[in-house]
């Protein structure tokens, strides 16, 4: 699966080459089932800077009125990630910022931690695939995608927006 690309890979966002065992660790660590088109798409690439990173949404935000903003796709590894060696992953940031407990932070955000956009397992189970859900700055899930593979394809053009 491609998202029209990644802008650049970041050493801090993106992991090192994906193997079915970092797959099997992070999933048996995190506690969910990694969705397969998440790890088709890091297997391509394992997290980073998406050319596209706007994703519209029905209700205002902090930020903007019709969409939510990403920074970079979360890998599994590195610096940063959905699990990661170095402790800076999604376990850390759904603690350190008191996200719901509602899945798996998928995206770093230019908010730096006041907002996330998340795996939503809520509904699903652990084991099935999640809704994608934006996390507020008032720790509200709101459901935007119903899948991980609807919300990589809309990501949009931020001139779409005006920003």
């Amino acid at each position: 699966m491609t998202i029209a690309g990644f802008l650049a890979a970041s050493d801090r966002y993106t992991g090192p080459e994906l193997t079915s065992d970092m797959v099997s660790t992070a999933e048996s660590s995190l506690g969910y089932t990694l969705p397969q088109s998440l790890v088709a798409l890091l297997d391509d690439c394992n997290g980073g800077v998406p050319a596209r990173r706007c994703y519209p949404i029905s209700s205002p935000t902090s930020w903007a009125d019709d969409h939510i903003e990403i920074k970079a796709i979360l890998g599994i590894g590195g610096g940063h990630g959905l699990h990661s060696d170095s402790g800076f992953d999604s376990e850390y940031m759904i603690s350190e910022w008191e996200y719901p407990a509602i899945g798996i932070v998928l995206c770093a955000m230019p908010s730096g931690g006041h907002d996330a956009v998340m795996l939503d397992y809520s509904e699903a189970g652990r084991h099935s695939e999640p809704s994608v859900a934006y996390i507020d700055e008032n720790r509200v899930p709101q459901r935007i995608a119903s899948s991980f593979s609807e919300f990589i394809t809309g990501l949009r053009d931020s001139d779409e927006f005006g920003s």
